[in-house]
């Protein structure tokens, strides 16, 4: 099963009518909206400037959203498409479309949840249209530069060149073992290893029972453990 099938139906459109957001879903998120994160606050904050039509202020405000995802959004984009321009580009544009579609949002869905949705359903646009480009194109070299940073979290490194090629070395060892992975269980995978996701976030993200998840998770670990010659 395709990384397509798993969140398709997240889409900013259909936000407010896809029939699987007032189902099991929603249950999940409803069960943590007793306690809202400062993030979803500022979303209903932003969301009510844009409703009363004070889109200057909304726009500022939303830079506080912008700077507490950012980064982690970087790494699950780059995750995603291995090319660190198109990664960013992404990015921003799940960052325009979530501003686009503010008045759709739910408060009963942690912002986190619905923003990663938005930004996964890119970024398997694009893979999509890059596949069917690479018939034609040759491939961009991977940007170490990015890497570095990303592996670190956003603050940039320079280690010796052979550190700095062993490290590349295994980054692309990894990348390949994940692709290696069933569509669920790399979504899976990567949303609790790159994106920071709990299982219960990667859940409510989607759709998954959470100890559907967890089995996901163990069985893609196991088969990494596999593929990069561990135990199995």
């Amino acid at each position: 099963m395709s990384d397509q099938r798993n969140v398709r139906h997240l889409t900013p459109k259909h936000a407010a009518t896809d029939a699987s957001l007032r189902g099991p879903v929603r249950g999940r998120a409803a069960a943590r909206a007793n306690t809202p994160s400062d993030d979803t606050l500022l979303a209903v904050e932003i969301r009510g400037l844009v409703e009363q039509g004070a889109m200057d202020e909304a726009r500022e405000r939303f830079a506080g959203l912008v700077a507490t995802h950012q980064r982690r959004a970087l790494r699950i984009a780059y995750q995603y498409l291995r090319d660190s321009a198109e990664a960013d580009e992404a990015v921003q544009d799940a960052f325009v479309k979530v501003f686009t579609h503010i008045g759709s949002y739910r408060d009963a869905w942690p912002f986190e949840v619905w923003f990663t949705r938005i930004l996964i359903n890119g970024c398997l646009d694009r893979r999509k249209a890059r596949a069917r480009r690479e018939r034609w194109l040759v491939p961009n070299e991977t940007d170490d530069t990015f890497e570095s940073v990303a592996d670190t979290g956003g603050r940039s490194s320079w280690p010796d060149p052979e550190a700095r090629l062993l490290a590349r070395e295994r980054r692309r060892t990894l990348a390949a073992a994940i692709d290696k992975l069933d569509g669920r269980q790399r979504t899976v995978f990567m949303l609790c290893h790159y994106g920071d996701c709990s299982p219960r976030d990667v859940s409510a993200m989607t759709g998954l029972n959470e100890s559907t998840v967890r089995v996901h998770l163990f069985r893609a670990v196991r088969k990494l453990r596999g593929f990069l010659g561990g135990t199995s």
